[in-house]
């Protein structure tokens, strides 16, 4: 059974980082493109970041351009979200997925002074 773990949440102020790391389990994980979602607060889900089987290959929402970086490990079987000049508007639960199975719990991010 799929299984997505992600990790590295927490609460920093305006302009602030945190890395969040997804761990998967019992999937094809190298072959598959994983996302990074964002819950917001008014419970819209919208992707933030994405990236292909081949890591060369990264996609952004345009409201995260230029502060996040998404990558992966392979062989660990995990996806990065580097997220730099955090803003209020960055604020939600944060989840991971391969765009096939069923979503993990995510971790909370909340960035406010």
């Amino acid at each position: 059974q799929a299984r997505f773990a992600e990790f590295g949440g927490g609460r920093v102020q305006p302009g602030g980082s945190l890395r969040l790391s997804c761990t998967a389990s019992g999937t094809t994980f190298s072959d598959d493109t994983m996302f990074w979602y964002r819950q917001t607060p008014g419970n819209n889900r919208e992707w933030v970041a994405y990236i292909l089987a081949n890591p060369k290959f990264v996609y952004y929402a345009d409201a995260v351009k230029g502060r996040f970086t998404i990558s992966r490990d392979n062989f660990q079987e995990s996806v990065y979200l580097q997220m730099n000049d955090l803003r209020p508007e960055d604020t939600g639960v944060y989840l991971c997925n391969n765009g096939k199975n069923a979503w993990g719990q995510g971790t909370q991010v909340t960035v406010s002074s």
